[in-house]
């Protein structure tokens, strides 16, 4: 049986990208990449994707990737930039296809399933683009992306016949009506809207993030945490101040302060807890 590695985000197209192959015999293992940017797996909210409800309905395994350093030195220096935000997608999906290839190496798979569909995103869905990535990765000709299959140059595993290409698909641009079609066709039903997931593609937290490598070019984890909660004043270069909006972000800012960091409360009554981070002085000037 033939084996694949595929890049699954828990979202639609890259599920009904698996179940594509699946359907053709082929032996699927999924893999999910984590970054400090994403929404955790755990969590509860909308952007939350569960990338093992459907490996348990549909019977493929999952295996989970931190990309962790490696990720933030690309959103840091993309060689490519980045987008319309602190988002590097082609560094990216570079990075994603290579870490992708290692583990081609290690399960002994023939090639790479993804979920893209030429022209979904404008800069790393184009079909040239598609093509200069899987180049820069190292996966030229191994890489089949069975929603938009149909449209693009066959890969080797077509050539090969170890994948029938007039089962899979040609999906082009930006609608969603024909993937909820093959979805309810596969009898896929239960998948989450359409949604970034990448805090990068966020303005406010993008913005927030420029800002703070303006500053701190090697920021800590923590920094990184704190930058999804609260209110922040920039209030010298070296001193940040970070407010609580409710009672769970007060209990987070208080779990991710360093242990050079003040906190600071009003105490005996309601008050939003207050970080202060850096070097705050009488000089700076809130103060």
């Amino acid at each position: 049986m033939s084996k694949a590695i595929a890049l699954f985000s828990g979202g639609l197209d890259s599920t009904l990208a698996i179940l594509a192959l699946l359907r053709q015999g082929i032996d699927v293992t999924a893999v999910t990449f984590l970054t400090h940017f994403g929404c955790d797996i755990s969590d509860k909210s909308s952007c939350s994707k569960d990338p093992f409800s459907a490996a348990e309905k549909f019977g493929f395994s999952v295996k989970l990737c931190h990309l962790a350093d490696k990720f933030i030195e690309i959103v840091k220096r993309p060689k490519h930039g980045h987008g319309r935000n602190m988002n590097p997608c082609i560094d990216c999906r570079i990075l994603m296809l290579k870490e992708a290839k290692d583990l081609m190496g290690i399960t002994g798979a023939d090639f790479i399933i993804t979920g893209e569909v030429v022209g979904q995103r404008p800069m790393s869905q184009m079909k040239n683009t598609l093509s200069s990535i899987d180049r820069e990765a190292g996966v030229e000709g191994i890489v089949i992306r069975p929603l938009s299959a149909k449209i693009m140059r066959p890969t080797i595993p077509e050539i090969k016949g170890i994948v029938d290409r007039e089962r899979l698909y040609a999906f082009n641009g930006r609608s969603r009506r024909p993937q909820m079609a093959l979805a309810r066709e596969l009898g896929l039903t239960d998948y989450p809207l359409p949604a970034g997931g990448c805090l990068l593609t966020e303005p406010n937290y993008s913005y927030r993030l420029r800002e703070l490598l303006d500053h701190n070019p090697d920021p800590s984890l923590n920094d990184l945490h704190l930058l999804r909660l609260g209110r922040h004043f920039r209030v010298s270069p070296l001193c940040k101040i970070i407010v609580g909006r409710d009672q769970g972000e007060n209990e987070r800012i208080e779990n991710f302060a360093g242990e050079d960091d003040y906190l600071m409360r009003v105490e005996n009554f309601g008050s939003p807890t207050t970080l202060l981070s850096g070097i705050c002085t009488a000089d700076s000037p809130l103060f």
